[in-house]
């Protein structure tokens, strides 16, 4: 579907914002994600090969958190969708939350006992962190994500501001994948969260300072239950909620995976895991305004998912082939490629869902959406971390040797490939069921322009 069809129309509303407030937005997005990219590549590293705990204590240890994340994510959008405070809805979670969830974040890195000689006290430590830690993480980040849909309201605008977000993402991506082992190797794990909390604390202040709240549309008076159902019932929700969860399968199994990787079955220095990682961020944030001024702009939101899930999945096969560095950095390349689409549309799919609840229900149920969304999707932790645990203990993987078995490089190879690519091609699949797209989709659009000039 072309852009005459679907995309920067001129029934969709004129855009409300400067360049200087979408840039201070992106800027907050390095603060937002930054702690999830270092938790993501780093946090079961620093457990299992550093802190001695048992890989499947750890296993267990982050699925307890994925379903506690699934739990709490709806719960914190359904109250910050009620909830008013003088400087609005979402912005009071961003000015004072953040400072919290960087100590948080912190305490993750500062665990005083190790799993080789008390490692019921290190589990118990890990659960009661990851927990507290994320429910203000949860608090914060859909808070932010909140505002995309209602700062930004029209296709183009919201394609500008995703690209400059996913510019500061990628600054995030390369900080929290590649510094934080060197930093570690250097100054200790402790010091190293504390640089990031103190980073990820001055890019959220930053960045709130552009942010406004439009503050036209209320919660209807719903229960938290109706509300859940009334979006279970949403079938342009549901199938995108399903296909973002498998394409974060692959993401989240490639940020697990790739330190053991890079380690026990390329068997290459564990600095170069920073090398492959910003090749595959660098390439994503040089390909944004490509995927935007020649697919995104041309194309709708879902024909554009479908092309970069399809080169991401692509991408992964020649995982299984490669055996050193240089064959690693051309994979990376090639993935990086298919990230920047997905990293442009993924929160713009969302927003047209939201958008579409709006035209049906006349209110702006940011959070709620958003909650949901998160709740399913971090399921994807809970996938990843049990074949990550069967993957360890099937091929022999035990982080208390001082040398692991041969069989461990084979295991560790099995994961980095088909996990991700079932999880893209996954997505691929389960996006030509998403309904909003086509004549749907303009019709949509059209309606909620006419809804809002009536207001």
């Amino acid at each position: 579907m072309s852009m005459a069809a679907s995309g920067a129309s001129p029934i969709e509303p004129q855009a409300t914002t400067s360049q200087r407030q979408r840039w201070l937005f992106g800027v907050a997005m390095m603060g937002v994600t930054m702690p999830g990219q270092v938790f993501g590549v780093s946090l079961l590293f620093f457990y299992t090969d550093v802190k001695h705990l048992p890989p499947a204590w750890a296993a267990l240890a982050l699925t307890i958190y994925a379903f506690y994340n699934a739990v709490n994510n709806p719960l914190i959008g359904y109250w910050q969708d009620r909830t008013r405070f003088r400087l609005g809805r979402r912005i009071p979670w961003l000015r004072y939350g953040a400072f919290p969830f960087m100590i948080m974040f912190a305490f993750l890195w500062l665990a005083p006992f190790d799993g080789a000689t008390q490692p019921y006290a290190l589990l118990a430590y890990f659960v009661v962190v990851i927990v507290v830690y994320d429910a203000i993480n949860s608090a914060v980040g859909n808070a932010y994500y909140a505002l995309l849909p209602e700062m930004f309201v029209n296709y183009r605008e919201r394609t500008d501001v995703a690209a400059k977000m996913m510019i500061f993402l990628t600054v995030a991506l390369l900080l929290g994948v590649a510094l934080p082992p060197v930093i570690a190797d250097r100054l200790g794990w402790g010091l190293m969260g504390i640089l990031f909390a103190g980073v990820g604390l001055v890019a959220i202040l930053i960045g709130q300072s552009g942010m406004a709240e439009t503050g036209v549309a209320v919660e209807p008076e719903m229960t938290f239950l109706q509300a859940l159902k009334h979006i279970i019932a949403n079938r342009s929700f549901m199938t995108l909620t399903v296909a973002q969860t498998l394409r974060f399968v692959t993401t989240n199994s490639m940020a697990t995976g790739m330190l053991f990787f890079v380690k026990y079955t390329l068997k290459i220095d564990g600095a170069q895991t920073g090398l492959i990682l910003a090749t595959a961020f660098i390439v994503s944030a040089l390909m944004l305004y490509p995927w935007r001024q020649l697919v995104a702009n041309r194309f709708e939101p879902r024909v554009t998912a479908l092309l970069a899930y399809a080169v991401v999945a692509l991408g992964m096969l020649p995982l299984w082939f490669v055996n050193d560095l240089r064959g690693m950095l051309v994979a990376a390349t090639f993935i990086g490629v298919g990230f920047a689409g997905i990293f442009l549309m993924d929160n713009i799919l969302l927003s047209d869902v939201i958008d579409e609840d709006e035209e049906w229900t006349g209110a702006r149920r940011e959070g709620m959406y958003f909650g949901m969304n998160g709740m399913v999707i971090t399921l994807s932790t809970a996938i990843v971390s049990v074949v990550f645990g069967a993957v360890a203990q099937i091929y022999g993987y035990d982080s208390t040797l001082a040398e692991q078995p041969a069989s461990v490089a084979q295991g560790f190879r099995i994961f980095m490939t088909f996990l991700p690519f079932a999880g893209c091609t996954g997505a691929f699949l389960v996006l030509q069921f998403y309904p909003l797209h086509g004549e749907k989709l303009v019709e949509m659009r059209r309606k909620l322009v006419q809804m809002r000039k009536l207001r």
